[in-house]
């Protein structure tokens, strides 16, 4: 029988009226196909910007490079937010780019396709201790809600049954119709809020990103929660404006 985490901190309707999730990484376990496809793209990409410059070439790191430029932010933004760490810009580009085409726009393309194939292969697991805080959640009649960069916030969330657990899923389409900026701009984290009835002081925000940590801060929310899955990224989370950081969702407790 596997060991329970430690409760490290419990929740209660009388403080709080709802829960927004980052996905993955938070609530699944996908920041590892994530971080995956973004190395596969990033380096294939350094490789060519080595050999036309004569540049050594410095490979994409799956840990730091994608907590620090691409993780929780749109894929748009990853892109020039890591090339450009890397003093390389290229030019925006269009969707008829031929997916080797070196643009944003064409590399956003490539970086989907290759995490999509991963999910394929490999399929989507709750993160430890994720459905029992959603359930608890619910029973204690705090609203939880999804809020992710991601385009496949849905599916994922499908993919591994906890869309029934989720009050309400706020992805990277739905910002994208309704014209809100990414993490680490608050918008998408106030527009989930405001669709939840919460004031964001009464609502705790779970974020394994930086940008996401950031994005919670800004928007004035009333506790702010790292998940530093890996255990590399808690002081990145608390000089982003965390107010506490915890390994797994099994830390925490819901309060009757």
């Amino acid at each position: 029988m596997a060991e329970r985490s430690p409760t490290r901190l419990v929740l209660s309707r009388r403080d709080r009226d709802a829960a927004l999730f980052d996905l993955d990484g938070v609530l699944t376990d996908t920041a590892r196909l994530h971080a995956a496809a973004w190395k596969t793209l990033f380096d294939e990409v350094l490789r060519r910007h080595a050999a036309a410059t004569g540049a050594p070439f410095r490979p994409f790191d799956a840990i730091a490079d994608y907590r620090a430029f691409v993780d929780g932010r749109p894929r748009e933004d990853g892109v020039r937010s890591f090339l450009a760490a890397r003093g390389i810009v290229l030019p925006e580009g269009t969707d008829s780019d031929p997916p080797e085409a070196l643009t944003v726009a064409a590399l956003a393309r490539r970086k989907q396709a290759l995490f999509l194939a991963a999910l394929r292969r490999e399929g989507v697991a709750p993160a430890p201790g994720a459905a029992a805080l959603l359930a608890a959640l619910r029973r204690a009649g705090i609203a939880a809600a999804v809020v992710s960069a991601s385009r496949n916030g849905a599916e994922v969330l499908a993919a591994a049954g906890l869309e029934r657990l989720v009050d309400l899923c706020l992805d990277g389409r739905d910002a994208a119709a309704l014209g809100l900026p990414g993490k680490p701009a608050p918008d998408t984290f106030l527009e989930a809020a405001r669709r939840l009835g919460g004031a964001p002081a009464r609502c705790v925000v779970f974020e394994d990103a930086p940008a996401g940590v950031e994005a919670a801060r800004r928007g004035g929310f009333g506790l702010i929660v790292g998940v530093d899955r890996d255990g590399q990224a808690a002081a990145m989370l608390r000089g982003a404006g965390a107010h506490a950081v915890i390994r797994t969702l099994a830390e925490v407790a819901v309060a009757a």
